[in-house]
């Protein structure tokens, strides 16, 4: 499937796939942008972490389905 939009991930998620969404977006790795998105937001008193990712659980729109979902296409010859 091609990055396309911003969405949530059905395949990458642990809460609302909102980390898996954005890492799945950029070609990142999952679990280092949610470990990067923890100690941001436990360093830090300026940045409302929870707060942040529930508005983009929010905004985000959930992935409809990905590949492994799809139905098998077969070529099938004409005679």
């Amino acid at each position: 499937m091609a990055n396309v939009g911003l969405y949530r991930s059905s395949r990458r998620h642990m809460i609302a796939g909102v980390m898996g969404g954005i890492a799945e977006r950029f070609g990142w790795n999952a679990t280092l942008l949610r470990v990067i998105f923890v100690l941001v937001s436990v360093m830090s008193a300026a940045f409302p972490g929870i707060l942040v990712y529930l508005v983009l659980w929010l905004l985000i729109p959930k992935q409809e389905f990905y590949e492994a979902d799809a139905p098998m296409r077969t070529v099938s010859s004409q005679d």
